[in-house]
């Protein structure tokens, strides 16, 4: 069994709260916002704790990033939810959240030989010469590795634990099966 040990360090969440944002009103109502409407459509709204940004859209959608567990995304999403009460904004109860990407940062206790993946491994780029990582996409689940000779790595393009697992033994089942056929 190889060891390894992954960090959530990234969680992009959508929603839609069905109801108009007056983006204005929220941007003089809270200090801890951005809005620059010639350059962006949406606000940016930071969150203190847990740190993590809102892009908050006129058409009541949001964007939530920054979080590192769905918790913590649910937390932030009811935060901006009182936020826009406090300015008379009406808001359903509940909003269905869905996690569009996880960033997750890592190791594998294996040694990488960079060059022999990119010429083994599908779907995979490497050149040294412009950046040290190789990028490798999984296929079955859904994910992009950045992965680096002294076994440190970063997994993108999951929506849940299950999947960054499954996505992890994925790629070293196929790290280990090209060390086979040598």
């Amino acid at each position: 069994m190889v060891k390894t040990d992954l960090k959530i360090q990234n969680i992009v969440a959508t929603t839609s709260l069905n109801v108009k944002v007056p983006l204005q009103k929220l941007v003089r109502s809270n200090a801890d916002t951005e809005y620059s409407p010639e350059q962006f459509p949406g606000l940016v709204l930071r969150i203190k704790k847990p740190k993590s940004a809102v892009l908050v859209f006129s058409s009541g959608n949001l964007v939530c990033t920054g979080t590192k567990s769905t918790v913590q995304v649910n937390e932030v999403i009811a935060q901006v939810i009182k936020q826009l009460r406090k300015i008379g904004i009406k808001v359903k109860d509940k909003p269905k959240i869905t996690v569009q990407n996880i960033v997750a940062s890592g190791s594998v206790d294996l040694k990488m030989d960079l060059n022999m993946l990119s010429l083994e491994l599908e779907n995979t780029e490497y050149e040294p010469e412009q950046f040290p990582g190789l990028v490798y996409k999984l296929e079955q689940p859904n994910a992009t590795f950045l992965l680096f000779s002294n076994g440190k790595l970063v997994c993108t393009g999951t929506k849940n634990r299950d999947q960054l697992n499954e996505a992890m033994k994925q790629l070293t089942k196929n790290i280990k099966a090209l060390g086979k056929k040598k």
